[in-house]
């Protein structure tokens, strides 16, 4: 009975306080909204009609974006047909604003020259990329005489294919490469960089900020595979004259087959460009077509034929089928149908977050304070089991907030906060619940000792059924709901449910083991039985002394 009792009370301790050291050990912390620290939020609605999946993916090149910023737990939603984009911490509000509200257009650009790089090196100049952003500075132009490093064939194009993908994401470039050099320009002063081993340059030449990205500018450009460098002619055309592009699997290999647009901003544009490729005219010297988007080249395969059908084109290439699906996702929505605008734009102080912080958690605190002292002057000792229990839970709820913002992106809201106080009332009900079941059965003429463990079952029961009730409560509210109502849903339930676990592991053998120990129920002032209720015999006494009968 003793090891019954102990192991469930041992483990919920280590678990709880074990949990809470390793996480201020490691410095983690909640991660906070936008409301606690600051931000800018911003809601974007389109122009004109846009479909559901239109929308959503808008929504995934917008969270690209945000990435590249650096927030910390951006939380990007779609409220109907708007977007709603909040950016907590977010310290350059200008540079914040220029990258989410600018609309994303798919581009198709000649490749002047590609260059292999360390992709750590290429990380680091992404990031001094975005960095600029929003500085005002002139885009530099890019560098002419550049070496570069063409990747050989990865496959070969299927009947009616032109377009051969000479480098994806899965597929690094071959052995047999090639050391080139873009044309030269007037007054070029660059001279042609030393090739490293096995095609690798030695640097990064300085990349395009996102918002000098501009349709008619040479511009330098990072691969989606994270080790390449393009440097890249003026747009040729833009992804509306896509009509349709889908994923496909022809002799066992995955392609994204392509359908383009009748006329002059159709197929006519594409073939236009295909004959500029195919011929290697100095418009597109080395043969290749780079699909860019949002500052990224998403693919960029070589033109192998000088014109094409409408409905007869392909990319092969070595894709995997996600590769294969992402880039024909790319195609079809990369040029969005509609184009977003700002409809407010809403900054949020640090010095206001912190003012809201700080006032959570006062109202938590003094919640807490309230309730311990009710409980210790209405049960007594068993309000000190409350206390202890409400630290328990404390320090299972912040582990479990800081892990959950570490790994699943979770952020602390206000209305988080708002969950986590209306919770200690849940919490609270589920001790008095079984407290005064307890007190019931000790009126009957129990003794503590022998109906502690019988009064919890009976009352977890009760316990279990008004904590599912304000569970169901909660997930209908975070289904139904967006935004500020989903988080205080959130919180409420993961409050609840971290609640029944402390009541099972926690409290009931707490209180059964306390119940053995003379100490624990007949102290003076706190002693539980002063706390419940006298003995019928005792209480017949005093009765008797009153001369009453009691009723």
């Amino acid at each position: 009975m003793r090891r019954k009792i102990l192991v469930p009370l041992v483990t919920i301790l280590v678990v709880a306080f074990g949990g809470l050291g390793l996480t201020l050990a490691t410095g983690s912390s909640p991660e906070l909204g936008l409301d606690l620290q600051g931000g800018v939020s911003v809601v974007l609605a389109p122009t004109g009609e846009a479909s559901g999946e239109q929308l959503d993916q808008a929504l995934a090149i917008i969270r690209d974006r945000v990435d590249a910023l650096g927030v910390a737990e951006p939380d990007i939603t779609r409220q109907g047909d708007n977007i709603v984009v909040q950016l907590p911490g977010a310290k350059n509000r200008d540079r914040a604003l220029a990258l989410v509200g600018q609309t994303a257009e798919l581009r198709f650009r000649p490749v002047l020259s590609r260059q292999q790089v360390d992709p750590d090196a290429l990380a680091e100049a992404r990031e001094a990329a975005e960095e600029r952003v929003g500085e005002g500075t002139e885009d530099p132009a890019a560098e002419d005489g550049t070496t570069t490093t063409t990747a050989a064939d990865t496959s070969t194009s299927s009947e009616g294919a032109g377009l051969v993908e000479g480098e994806s994401a899965a597929a690094p470039a071959q052995e047999e490469t090639t050391t080139t050099t873009a044309p030269a320009q007037e007054g070029d002063q660059g001279e042609e960089a030393p090739a490293g081993e096995g095609g690798q340059a030695p640097g990064v030449p300085e990349l395009t900020p996102r918002d000098r990205d501009e349709a008619d500018a040479e511009v330098t450009l990072p691969g989606k595979d994270g080790q390449t460098v393009y440097t890249l002619g003026p747009a040729l055309a833009t992804g509306r004259i896509v009509s349709t592009a889908r994923a496909e699997v022809q002799t066992g290999q995955w392609l994204v087959a392509l359908e383009m647009r009748k006329g002059e901003d159709g197929i006519d544009k594409f073939n236009e460009i295909a004959a500029q490729c195919y011929y290697q005219d100095p418009v597109c010297p080395q043969g290749e077509l780079a699909i860019v988007l949002d500052s990224v080249v998403q693919s960029a395969p070589g033109i192998r034929e000088p014109s094409f059908a409408r409905d007869q084109i392909s990319i092969t290439g070595a894709f995997t089928e996600s590769e294969a699906k992402d880039l024909a996702l790319v195609l079809r929505y990369g040029s969005l149908p509609v184009e977003l605008e700002r409809q407010t734009v809403e900054t949020v102080s640090a010095t206001l977050g912190e003012d809201s912080l700080r006032a959570g958690i006062v109202a938590g605190i003094a919640g807490l304070v309230i309730v311990a002292a009710y409980m210790i002057l209405y049960y007594r000792a068993l309000g000190i089991v409350v206390i202890f229990g409400f630290a328990v839970w404390g320090a299972l709820m912040y582990s479990v907030v800081s892990w959950l913002g570490e790994t699943q992106g979770l952020a602390l809201t206000l209305a988080g906060v708002t969950g986590m106080i209306m919770s200690i009332g849940v919490t609270a009900d589920s001790y008095i619940v079984f407290f005064e079941r307890l007190k019931d059965d000790v009126r009957a003429g129990r003794t503590l000792r022998s109906t502690t463990e019988r009064s919890f079952k009976r009352a977890f029961r009760t316990i279990l059924a008004a904590n599912v009730t304000s569970f169901i409560g909660a997930g209908v509210l975070w289904w139904l709901t967006v935004g500020s109502v989903r988080g205080f849903a959130l919180f409420l339930g993961l409050s609840t449910v971290l609640g029944v676990i402390v009541t099972w592991f926690y409290t009931r053998p707490v209180v059964i083991w306390l119940s053995r120990h003379r100490v624990f129920t007949d102290m003076p002032v706190l002693g539980v039985a002063r706390g419940l209720a006298a003995r019928p015999d005792a209480r017949e006494r005093r009765v008797a002394a009153a001369g009453g009968t009691g009723r």
